[in-house]
């Protein structure tokens, strides 16, 4: 059955959007009685039919519903310099919200070579790619944060920064716990800066390295990403 996103969803009758209206009834052609199924971005999940194949407003019947599904017992932050070109990066929020994340802070290093981003365009990807993996829950993503800025903040996660060229450090797989929240920090291409490592490990970050290989923003991610998920399982 197709998959779509809707946030508000109340009683047993509901409105689909009218984008996902037309992708319902322009693109994928689907009529009267055709089965479907929600996704809320906050847990729920919902078995409907088509009621009113309208391509502006299309009305569904809302059969069953489950509500917490997917829900885990932990969550994954990760905060990524956004890569030089846009698809590199749109990959990694589409990879990573498959795999599994719970929120994503774009940052602005020292290196970075991307400093602005459209996040509209960027939280189309993340609903896209949650509905095709057919996930109940949405990735928060935020607005893109000087790096300063945000390792001031204060978390309650688990916090670790990886780091290119420091090899003597432990693997993030070594240090991560099941059950623990965790926030990793993943660098521009050039790596982060001497300084900010020195600011993210005062501020409580823990220094580690993805693997032996040199990879790139996107990939690392992606690697933190399922690692965390692979702990975890």
């Amino acid at each position: 059955m197709h998959t779509f996103y809707t946030p508000d969803i109340h009683g047993k009758i509901h409105q689909l959007e009218k984008k996902e209206s037309q992708h319902c009834i322009n693109v994928l052609r689907l009529q009267e009685g055709d089965r479907i199924i929600l996704v809320d971005g906050k847990g729920g999940y919902y078995k409907a039919k088509i009621k009113i194949p309208d391509k502006y407003k299309c009305t569904i019947e809302i059969i069953s519903s489950k509500h917490g599904v997917g829900k885990k017992n932990f969550r994954l932050h990760i905060a990524i310099a956004p890569t030089k070109n846009i698809n590199r990066f749109e990959w990694f929020l589409e990879k990573a919200t498959e795999i599994g994340i719970d929120e994503i802070t774009p940052l602005l290093c020292e290196r970075s070579e991307r400093k602005t981003i459209r996040n509209e365009r960027l939280e189309k990807v993340i609903v896209s790619a949650m509905k095709q993996s057919v996930k109940a829950y949405k990735p928060k993503l935020n607005r893109i944060t000087k790096f300063s800025e945000f390792i001031s903040i204060k978390h309650s996660s688990t916090k670790f920064i990886a780091c290119c060229d420091k090899k003597s450090n432990p693997e993030l797989k070594e240090l991560a716990t099941k059950g623990d929240d965790t926030l990793i920090l993943i660098g521009p291409e050039g790596d982060f800066s001497p300084k900010e490592i020195h600011h993210a490990t005062k501020n409580g970050f823990n220094s580690i390295q993805l693997g032996t290989s040199r990879l790139r923003t996107e990939t690392a991610g992606i690697v933190a990403c399922h690692t965390v998920n692979m702990v975890n399982q």
